[in-house]
């Protein structure tokens, strides 16, 4: 049996009517949660001294660049480790979509078999260690030669060599 919605009545709007503010009882149960909170807080405090290493942060097992004797300041301190922007392509794309922006990667230069510019060098290297990520390929860009282009933050002086090494050789990573 069908029923006619056009001849069906619709009743009429109705208004909220005006009500006090409700309030919550259980202060008791705010009372439970402060020591709670307070144990917590004091238990991140404590791990977060007893792992602090005095002195400056390990930067990792990569190379470290020598400061120049005059960029030391006067307490013998060298200067921070300026980071430059290093756009390289890794020859396994598939690779590459395993990366997010601020892993640490090894990259690792293989000689090209069949290029007379990689003839010379016969051994696979490790050119630039414990590299930051700084930007990865979107997921929908693919290249025809099924490499992908991804930026390292490292010294100027690791950018060098990598670049250098993007020319004669493939590069491939390992994630740290």
């Amino acid at each position: 049996m069908q029923t006619n919605h056009a001849t069906t009545p619709v009743p009429a709007p109705c208004e909220v009517p005006d009500f006090p503010p409700l309030r919550v009882r259980g202060g008791r149960f705010r009372r439970r949660r402060a020591p709670g909170a307070l144990l917590l807080l004091a238990a991140a405090a404590l791990t977060l001294t007893a792992t602090a290493a005095p002195g400056p942060p390990d930067p990792g097992p990569g190379p470290r660049p020598q400061a120049a004797p005059a960029a030391r300041s006067p307490a013998g301190a060298a200067a921070p480790v300026r980071l430059v922007s290093a756009p390289v392509r890794i020859a396994d794309a598939e690779a590459v979509r395993l990366l997010r922006a601020g892993d640490r990667v090894d990259v690792i230069a293989a000689p090209v078999l069949n290029s007379p510019a990689g003839e010379g060098a016969s051994a696979v290297r490790v050119v630039a260690r414990s590299a930051r990520v700084a930007e990865v390929p979107r997921p929908g860009e693919t290249r025809p030669d099924g490499g992908a282009l991804i930026v390292l933050s490292v010294p100027r002086a690791t950018a060098t060599e990598l670049a250098g090494a993007g020319i004669t050789s493939q590069l491939a990573l390992t994630l740290c």
